[in-house]
C-alpha cells in the first residue's frame, strides 16, 4: 500500500507559519511585490507556485513576466525558508503521528510518499527538523516544485513509487491519499483514488465529508487503514 501524506496540517501543524513569510520574502525578491496575506491569498492545500502567482496577479504582475521568474522563485523560496526555519521542528508534529507512522511502517508492503504543495526542499527540510524523514524516502513523492496543479501531484508520486520498482506506475487501488483540506481530497479523487482526511487543519469534520473517511486525529489512522 502506497500512502500519500501531505504536510502542513497533516503531519505537522503551525509549520506553515515561517513558510508562508518566506514565501513573501520570495514573491518580493523576483517580482517585487508584497503579500498581501492569506485573507487575500488562501494557502491550505494549494501549492507554492500557485500562491505566489495568486498574489502576482493581484498586484498586477503580468502572466509572462510571471512565467519568467517562477524558476527563480523556487530558489528564492528554499532559501528563504532555509533561513526562516526554526532548527528544530519536532514540536509542530501533529499529535498521534510520530505513533501512526511507526505502527504503519511495520505492516509488510506498506510505503510512505508525499503528495503536498510544498516547493520539494521546503518540504525535505520540514521533515528532517521535525524528526518524520527516516520514513519518506528521497527520490519519491509529489511536490509543489513538480507542477502548480494540486491535481497533477498524486500521479507524479505514484510514477515515482512505480520506478522505484522498476515498473509501471503504482497502482490505484493501492494508494492511498491522506490529508487535512478539501483540495487534498479533489487531487486523490482528480487521480481516482481513495482519500482519508484528518481535521488537524483549518477544516473541520464537516467540509471534509468528501473523504472516504474522516478521523479526529492521526492516533486513529492505523484502524482506519486497515484495508485490503
Amino acid at each position: 500500500m502506497l500512502l500519500l501524506f501531505d504536510i502542513d496540517g497533516t503531519l505537522l501543524l503551525r509549520a506553515h507559519v515561517e513558510h508562508r513569510e518566506a514565501l513573501a520574502d520570495a514573491v518580493h525578491a523576483v517580482w517585487g511585490v508584497t503579500d498581501p496575506g492569506p485573507a487575500a491569498v488562501p494557502a491550505a492545500g494549494r501549492t507554492d507556485g500557485a500562491i505566489a502567482r495568486d498574489i502576482c496577479v493581484l498586484r498586477g504582475v503580468d502572466a509572462a513576466r510571471i512565467d519568467d521568474g517562477v524558476a527563480r522563485f523556487h530558489v528564492a523560496c528554499a532559501e528563504a525558508y532555509a533561513r526562516r526555519c526554526p532548527p528544530d521542528l519536532r514540536d509542530r508534529v501533529a499529535p498521534g503521528v510520530d505513533e501512526a507512522l511507526a505502527a504503519l511502517a511495520e505492516r509488510p508492503g506498506t510505503r510512505f510518499s508525499l503528495v503536498t504543495g510544498n516547493l520539494e526542499p521546503i518540504a525535505r527540510m520540514k521533515l528532517r527538523r521535525s524528526g518524520l524523514e527516516a520514513f519518506f524516502a528521497a527520490g519519491q513523492g509529489g511536490f509543489g516544485s513538480d507542477s502548480d496543479d494540486r491535481s497533477d501531484l498524486p500521479a507524479i508520486a505514484r510514477r515515482r513509487a512505480g520506478a522505484d520498482d522498476g515498473g509501471a506506475p503504482y497502482p490505484r487501488a493501492r494508494t492511498i491519499v491522506i490529508g487535512d483540506t478539501p483540495e487534498d481530497i479533489a487531487c486523490a479523487r482528480a487521480d481516482g483514488l481513495r482519500c482519508v482526511a484528518i481535521a488537524t487543519g483549518p477544516y473541520d469534520p464537516n467540509e471534509l465529508a468528501g473523504a472516504d473517511v474522516v478521523l479526529h486525529s492521526a492516533h486513529d489512522l492505523p484502524r482506519a487503514l486497515r484495508v485490503p
